[in-house]
């Protein structure tokens, strides 16, 4: 994990690649609690024996539960130490490539593409690859905002 000692030494890591978090399996549990949030239970999701006979074999997570994920494997990548909080400023882009079956493991690798001063906050613009174990192609590619504060 990197952690940055405030708010100058983020800014100075500008172009830093941050390598890859650690996996988290996506299970059947965990997609039928998304589904439960959400409302969305599309059989694609959460009916293994329909889905079985899909093109995917078995059930496929939510592409919102995979974009849901990215903040928990964020935080196992880095952490910004010496500043009063943070917010997430929102997403500049999101691809969904590849379906992520049940019973997979993602992670996310992440590159801190732009870092700068922006009024009374540094802005960190992360563009990161979410990846499935075994899969040559990434479950989503995600550029994300956040700000943080002194």
């Amino acid at each position: 994990m990197r952690i940055f000692d405030g708010l100058t030494d983020l800014v100075d890591s500008e172009g830093e690649n941050l390598g890859a978090s650690d996996w988290i399996l996506v299970d059947q549990k965990r997609i039928d609690g998304f589904a439960d949030v959400t409302g969305d239970h599309q059989w694609i999701h959460v009916d293994p024996v329909r889905a079985a006979s899909s093109p995917f074999g078995r059930t496929i997570a939510h592409g919102y539960l995979t974009l849901s994920l990215f903040a928990e494997l964020t935080t196992r990548m880095y952490r910004v130490d010496n500043v009063s909080f943070a917010v997430n400023y929102g997403l500049d882009r999101v691809r969904f490539v590849t379906p992520v079956l049940e019973g997979s493991r993602i992670r996310a690798t992440a590159r801190l593409a732009e870092v700068g001063r922006v009024d009374d906050a540094v802005q960190l613009k992360l563009e990161s690859t979410i990846e499935i174990e075994g899969s040559e192609r990434p479950a989503a590619v995600v550029t994300s905002l956040a700000r943080y504060f002194a």
